[in-house]
């Protein structure tokens, strides 16, 4: 198939379809690229529903790219609670200030000079390219893998059959309005070529879909199996001091939550820990909450036990850097929803 067979009636269908999204610009404008990052950012493994709200507190409160370089992290982690996957945070924060160290503040246009930014991957580097610059040049993000996927009759389970999909996509570059191309074939994909159900009737590309030719679009793409989740336990620490201020501690910048903010805990661990208050951040006469709290992360289920205590000297406190909070200011903390769905459990039954 060729670029024009694919983009002409895909483009017609566009202009009447699309939807008015807060980071996309009205036909004939011009794209903030700086937008342009942080909606694509913001939208990977996260809904449009849930995005549309947040991206503009976000920009309310970082409205540019030097603005953004110049916040301190925990300030960025703060803005993205509730959004989870927090490594887009921090890796959207590094390229905000790369970007200001080698490119003067302003986002570069081609795709190499983007993907080279920490942060940054290839579907991101392309997506801002494309959409911001115009730039021929196909982001495949899982719309587009669909897409593509059920267009060509691709049968290779993903992730395997993503090389594949990758080549057709490198064959196909979008020679006429490649930004709203690019945008076309997502919106195909969330509103028409959907995971079920697709709507192959409305559909502009019916006739030159090889998949709906074969009657086996609900079918592809096919996907390898997940492996189950990992599962792990451990035993949270809910500390008070006489002023009622509660013990917090940073988790480590790297990794799982990287540099939010959590309650002690003994380690993560395949089995529960059989003597968790050897592990206390403090001596003290620790009480079992009754219950546990079950958070569920891309690849492991996490159970926790609650232990509550109280301590009259903070200074006796066995963890580095302290974070003590009182529960009225517990928003102004960059809380995961783990943390937060543990104070609640306090809350609710301790």
């Amino acid at each position: 198939m060729k670029s024009a067979e694919l983009f002409a009636p895909l483009l017609a269908w566009y202009d009447e379809a699309r939807r008015a999204l807060p980071w996309r610009a009205p036909p004939g404008e011009r794209v903030d690229p700086y937008h342009v990052l942080v909606s694509e950012v913001m939208l990977q493994q996260t809904t449009v529903a849930t995005v549309r709200p947040r991206y503009a507190e976000f920009l309310a409160r970082f409205p540019d790219l030097a603005t953004l370089a110049a916040a301190p992290l925990d300030d960025v982690l703060h803005a993205w609670q509730g959004l989870g996957y927090y490594r887009r945070a921090r890796g959207l924060h590094a390229a905000a200030r790369a970007t200001v160290e080698r490119h003067g503040g302003t986002l570069p246009a081609d795709v190499a000079s983007l993907e080279a930014l920490p942060g940054i991957g290839p579907y991101t580097a392309a997506a801002v390219a494309a959409i911001a610059h115009d730039v021929p040049v196909l982001a495949v993000d899982a719309n587009v893998e669909r897409v593509l996927a059920r267009l060509f009759a691709v049968t290779t389970p993903l992730p395997r059959g993503r090389g594949e999909l990758r080549r057709i996509a490198r064959e196909l570059p979008p020679a006429e309005r490649p930004g709203d191309a690019v945008q076309a074939l997502m919106e195909l994909g969330a509103l028409i070529c959907r995971p079920a159900k697709p709507a192959c009737l409305a559909c502009p590309l019916r006739a030159r879909c090889a998949a709906h030719a074969a009657g086996v679009a609900d079918q592809l793409p096919r996907r390898t199996p997940k492996a189950a989740r990992a599962a792990r336990f451990a035993t949270a620490f809910h500390l008070t001091r006489p002023d009622g201020a509660v013990l917090f501690r940073r988790r480590p910048a790297d990794g799982l939550l990287g540099g939010l903010v959590e309650l002690p805990s003994t380690p993560w661990l395949e089995v529960a820990p059989r003597d968790p208050e050897a592990e206390a951040p403090a001596a003290t006469a620790w009480r079992r909450v009754p219950g546990t709290v079950r958070h569920v992360f891309t690849h492991l289920t996490l159970e926790l036990e609650l232990r509550t205590g109280r301590i009259d000297d903070p200074r006796r406190v066995g963890v580095e850097e302290p974070i003590w909070c009182p529960p009225g200011s517990f928003d102004s903390l960059a809380l995961p929803t783990l943390t937060r769905k543990l104070l609640a459990h306090v809350a609710r039954v301790g």
